[in-house]
């Protein structure tokens, strides 16, 4: 093969390569704004939490709904 054919197969796949690594960097940029946001969105709800509960951990089998038991 000559070396303007391997030349030119290096510089298409270094273009490749830097389309692929720029929407991985437009995709971790989004995330990030994601993950800000959802942080901002649970210091909100802690804020809102009473402060009586903030101390007591939560049990989730306190908020299942009753079942209703047939003989």
């Amino acid at each position: 093969m000559p070396i303007e054919d391997r030349l030119t197969n290096l510089e298409i796949k270094a273009s490749f390569a830097e389309d692929l690594l720029d929407k991985l960097d437009q995709i971790i940029i989004r995330q990030q704004d994601q993950i800000d946001h959802l942080q901002a969105e649970v210091n909100w709800l802690r804020q809102q939490a009473p402060a009586d509960n903030a101390t007591v951990p939560r049990n989730l089998r306190d908020e299942l709904p009753p079942t209703t038991e047939q003989p």
